[in-house]
This record gives C-alpha cells, structure tokens and sequence, in this order.
C-alpha cells in the first residue's frame, strides 16, 4: 500500500495496487501545474485509489479536453488527475509519502521543456506521448 497527501495534510489518500507508465513530462500545462521545468507521474487504476481524507478540498481544473487536473484548494499542491476514462487516474510522484517503487522511464514532450532546464540522465527523450 501506498500513501500521498498534500502539503498542508488536509487532503490524503491510498492506494492498494500497482502504478503504472511513470514518466516525466515537459509540456507547458504540467510545466504550469507543477511550477516546475517537469511533472513526475504514474497512472493507476481508479478501483486501487482510495481518498482518505480532503475531498471537499479537492478541486478540478480542466486543463486540456478529457483532462481534469485535481488540485488542493488549501496549499495548491497537484494531487491526481482524472480522464473521461473514469478506470484511470493519474498523479504526480512527488505528493506520494512512500516509495512508489517505479521509476520515471521516459522523458516526454521535450520539445516544449523549460528553456533553462538540461536534461542530464540517459532516460529515452520524445517529442509526444508514444503511443
């Protein structure tokens, strides 16, 4: 079991399965959300996440179509992601309490990363999300 929670503890959650497809990713909206030069994140399956606590603190931005950014209205710190696709769920490795156990594979959508960051590790680098 996994645990994550936000920066002021008001919003925490569980997760009791295996995150999948960990990446980082460089476009200009998780440049955004974060306020960082990338996102960390994994999915998961929804049946597998569990919110503890937080709920009416949890608010949703549409970011993108069918793309639904979960963040917490108290410190604003990126707690999940939901998706037309109510099965799956995505969120950023950094509000995990725990060791995921998984690693970033891949770095995405470098074409639009952050001008003053270098990419230094030797993880594969793509232009999109490959399919």
């Amino acid at each position: 079991m996994l645990r994550g929670s936000c920066l002021c503890g008001g919003v925490r959650y569980e997760i009791r399965g295996a995150l999948y497809d960990a990446l980082n990713c460089h476009c200009l909206m998780c440049r955004k959300a974060q306020g960082a030069a990338f996102r960390s994140r994994a999915r998961l399956r929804a049946a597998d996440f569990r919110l503890l606590c937080g709920e009416e603190l949890l608010t949703f931005f549409a970011s993108s179509k069918g793309n639904y950014r979960g963040f917490c209205r108290v410190c604003g710190s990126p707690m999940l992601t939901k998706f037309d696709d109510p099965s799956i769920l995505s969120l950023p490795l950094g509000a995990l309490d725990d060791d995921p156990g998984i690693r970033p594979r891949m770095h995405v959508f470098v074409n639009s990363k952050a001008p003053w960051f270098a990419i230094t590790d030797d993880l594969p680098q793509f232009a999109e999300l490959p399919k």
